[in-house]
């Protein structure tokens, strides 16, 4: 049986379909985690990319029918 720790409380988990949260222990646990990644503390590092000077490609008919 494959077990992983944690990757917000470092508790062992086992790796099987019944733990429903893992990689984490808990949904308390996973919560943290989703947190930490909306708030920006947990990010990819690299370049930011920067789409606001960048020409996009213009809506195509069936896409600007249903904006409207």
């Amino acid at each position: 049986m494959t077990r992983v720790n944690c990757p917000t409380c470092g508790r062992i988990v086992e790796w099987t379909p019944r733990v429903t949260w893992r990689p984490f222990c808990s949904e308390r646990c996973k919560l943290i985690d989703l947190g930490a990644w909306a708030d920006g503390s947990h990010r990819i590092p690299g370049e930011t990319a920067d789409i606001a000077g960048q020409d996009l490609p213009a809506p195509s008919k069936s896409e600007a029918d249903r904006e409207s």
